[in-house]
């Protein structure tokens, strides 16, 4: 924002401490206003014809706008995603322990989760069996967690986004 004397046009729109409009002014009448208000001259909107500029506490204004900041980082929640790896021929009691993690990644930590399936060799003549394991998966997490993204293949590999399911969800069961 371009404050005081700064402002280069010489006639701008001039909107009072109380919010009023007051007219179309000189700058150093607009300067002087300020000035006698012990308050700052800020233009808001350069760009119109003329340039609106506003009187008031640029200082107060700033601190408030970084308040404001603060706020909104405090109520935004940064979604961490965690990724197991499985086999398209994984056997049950792997399953059973790939499938804790994921739970305990889902429930405690909160995270989206990325189960993923690589193939390797040949194995990638069998994209089904992997779509098996992933679909399990799902259906094993159905009760904690909602799918994202349905299994789909990126190059060898199958992903499976898993998201915890929110309090609106488990009240909808």
């Amino acid at each position: 924002m371009i404050l005081n004397d700064r402002i280069r046009s010489h006639e701008v729109r001039l909107i009072g401490s109380d919010g009023e409009q007051v007219g179309v002014v000189s700058k150093n009448e607009a300067l002087r206003q300020a000035a006698d208000e012990g308050l700052d001259l800020v233009l808001i909107s350069p760009n119109a014809k003329p340039p609106v500029a506003r009187i008031m506490d640029y200082g107060k204004y700033r601190f408030e706008q970084q308040k404001k900041l603060k706020e909104s980082r405090k109520k935004s929640k940064t979604i961490s995603v965690k990724e197991i790896r499985l086999s398209p021929t994984i056997e049950g009691n792997d399953f059973d322990t790939k499938l804790k993690h994921v739970q305990k990644f889902l429930v405690k930590e909160g995270a989206n989760v990325r189960v993923s399936i690589r193939f390797r060799g040949r194995a990638i003549t069998h994209k089904e069996l992997g779509q098996q394991v992933l679909e399990k998966m799902a259906e094993a997490t159905s009760d904690i967690a909602t799918v994202v993204s349905k299994p789909k293949m990126e190059g060898r590999s199958m992903f499976l986004m898993l998201a915890p399911k929110s309090d609106k969800d488990k009240k909808n069961k």
